[in-house]
């Protein structure tokens, strides 16, 4: 095939190059359709890990819902329910977090 492509000149170089374009285009068109919304979304995930704090409520991707009670480099504790059960996660097991926000907890009424 080789000897083909330089025996018969450029315009066969020219062929081969628009026989190959829509392949290189095609590829181009999935890695900015797929790759870089992902890329995003990690960075949006690792960001809401990293923001963590003690008596956020946790969903992990289990399924499993509770309050955070402590915090170490790639772990948490996690108390749910009731009975106060204590389970330890890595932080890649968090699906979402709801930020515990104190300026709208209800006022003690005296």
């Amino acid at each position: 095939m080789i000897q083909f492509l330089s025996a018969t000149g450029s315009a066969s170089m020219t062929e081969t190059l628009f026989t190959l374009l829509p392949m290189i285009l095609i590829i181009v068109f999935m890695f900015i359709l797929i790759y870089l919304p992902q890329k995003r979304q990690d960075k949006k995930d690792a960001a809401m890990r990293n923001s963590l704090e003690i008596g956020d409520q946790v969903t992990t991707i289990g399924g499993v819902i509770g309050r955070v009670v402590a915090i170490k480099d790639d772990t948490f504790v996690l108390e749910t329910g009731a009975d106060r059960v204590k389970i330890r996660f890595t932080k890649s097991a968090i699906s979402s977090v709801e930020k515990l926000n104190m300026d709208k907890a209800p006022a003690d009424k005296k």
